[in-house]
C-alpha cells in the first residue's frame, strides 16, 4: 500500500501529538510542517524548525507555500481557534483532504462557509472529536443500538474536575482563561456533546446554569445544563473545572496517560426502559426480555468488556483511510458544525434564562 502523504500546519501540543501518530503509522509519511514562529513553542522539544530537521521533512511559514511548492495528500490543522475556517478553505480550493482539530470554525457562520465549500467542491473534511474513534464509545453505541437497554429514557453525566491553579495556567499569557470564552462551556464542553450525540442521539434544545463562585472569574467555573433529545430522551450534565472529582472521561477512560486514573468510576450513565449502561465502566444492569419490570425485582448484572487503545492514533487512521477514499468521515464538518452549535447554545441558555432549540 503506498503511504499518505500528510501535513501538519501548527506544531504546538496536539500538532506534535499528530506528527508522532503519524510517525508511528506504517500506513502515513509526514509530508512537511508549517508553523510560522521558528522558536519553540512545544515545551522540551526545540525550535519547531529543529522538529522538522529531526523529522526529515521540509518547514513552511505559511499554508499557502506549502500547497504552491509541496502539496501533500491530506493536511491537519492545529492552528489556533481563529485560524480554521480560512485555513481549510485553503486546503478546500486546493483539492487537498483536510483535517480540521476542533472546532471546526470560531463561530456558526464561517463553520457553514467551510461546510459549503466543501460539499460544492467534493473535498472531504474531517473533524477532530478524537473521542469518538475510542473503542471505548463504539462499544458504547453498539450496546445502545442493540436494543438490550429497551427504550433510551435518559442520560446522566459529568465532566467534574481541578484545573491547576499553579503553572501559569490562569496567569499571564494564559489570562484569557479567566474572561468569557475561557471556562469549560467553551473549552471543554463540546467533546461532551459530541459524545451524548453519538450515544443517545441529535441534541434538540437545551436549558442552563452557570456560576463563577468556586475561582470568581469572569468567566462560569461550573455549569448544570439539561439536554432534549430528538428521540424524547432528556439528559442532565454537571459541568465544572473547579471540582475536586474524578468523574470526567480523562480520569475514567484510561485512554490519556497524563490523567490520574480511577477505574472504579464514570462518567455517564445511559438509562432505558429495560436497563442501563455506566460508562466507561461498562457495568451493564438489565431486565431479561421475558421477565417482569419492577424496582422490586433484580437486575442481570455483567461487565463487558472494552478495548482500550489511543484515540488520537486510530484517529490517524482514519482519516488515511478517508485519503484513500476507503472510509467517509467519522466526524464530518457539518457534525462538527452541530457540536459547536450545542455547545454555543448552551452558553446563549445560561445568559438568556430560556432554553435555546439547536435545530
Amino acid at each position: 500500500m503506498k503511504k499518505v502523504r500528510i501535513a501538519v500546519a501548527g506544531a504546538g501540543l496536539i500538532g506534535y501529538r499528530h506528527i508522532e501518530e503519524i510517525q508511528k503509522n506504517p500506513a502515513c509519511e509526514l509530508a512537511s510542517i508549517v508553523d510560522p514562529h521558528p522558536p519553540a513553542r512545544i515545551a522540551g522539544l526545540g525550535a519547531n524548525a529543529g522538529l522538522a530537521a529531526t523529522a526529515g521533512v521540509p518547514m513552511y511559514a505559511s499554508l499557502g507555500e506549502m500547497l504552491a511548492k509541496d502539496k501533500p495528500d491530506g493536511v491537519i490543522l492545529a492552528t489556533p481557534n481563529q485560524l480554521h475556517a480560512e485555513q481549510a478553505l485553503e486546503c478546500i480550493a486546493a483539492g487537498v483532504t483536510v483535517f480540521i482539530e476542533k472546532p471546526v470554525a470560531h463561530t456558526l457562520a464561517e463553520g457553514l462557509r467551510v461546510c459549503a465549500a466543501a460539499e460544492r467542491a467534493g473535498v472531504k473534511v474531517l473533524v477532530g472529536h478524537h473521542r469518538r474513534h475510542s473503542p471505548i464509545l463504539h462499544k458504547v453505541v453498539e450496546v445502545v443500538r442493540s436494543g438490550v437497554l429497551g427504550q433510551i429514557v435518559g442520560v446522566i453525566g459529568s465532566a467534574v474536575f481541578y484545573k491547576p491553579d499553579s503553572d501559569g495556567y490562569y496567569d499571564g499569557p494564559n489570562a484569557w482563561r479567566r474572561e468569557p470564552g475561557g471556562g469549560p462551556i467553551l473549552l471543554n464542553l463540546i467533546h461532551e456533546v459530541g459524545n451524548l450525540r453519538a450515544m443517545v442521539g441529535e441534541i434538540v434544545a437545551v436549558q442552563s446554569f452557570t456560576s463563577n463562585a468556586t475561582r470568581g472569574f469572569n468567566v462560569e467555573d461550573t455549569a448544570a445544563i439539561n439536554f432534549k433529545f430528538a428521540n424524547g430522551a432528556l439528559g442532565s450534565f454537571l459541568l465544572s473545572d473547579a471540582a475536586a472529582s474524578p468523574r470526567s472521561w480523562e480520569q475514567t477512560s484510561q485512554e490519556n496517560k497524563r490523567y490520574t486514573t480511577y477505574p472504579d468510576e464514570d462518567c455517564y450513565t445511559i438509562i432505558g426502559n429495560r436497563g442501563s449502561l455506566a460508562v466507561p465502566t461498562m457495568r451493564l444492569k438489565y431486565y431479561r426480555q421475558d421477565a417482569d419490570r419492577s424496582w422490586y425485582k433484580p437486575f442481570v448484572c455483567e461487565t463487558l468488556p472494552v478495548e482500550r487503545t489511543d484515540p488520537l492514533a486510530e484517529q490517524i487512521a482514519h482519516f488515511a483511510a478517508v485519503i484513500r477514499g476507503e472510509a467517509e468521515p467519522l466526524v464530518s464538518a457539518r457534525d462538527g458544525l452541530q457540536n459547536l452549535r450545542v455547545t454555543e447554545a448552551v452558553v446563549e441558555a445560561a445568559r438568556t434564562g430560556s432554553v435555546v432549540k439547536t435545530v
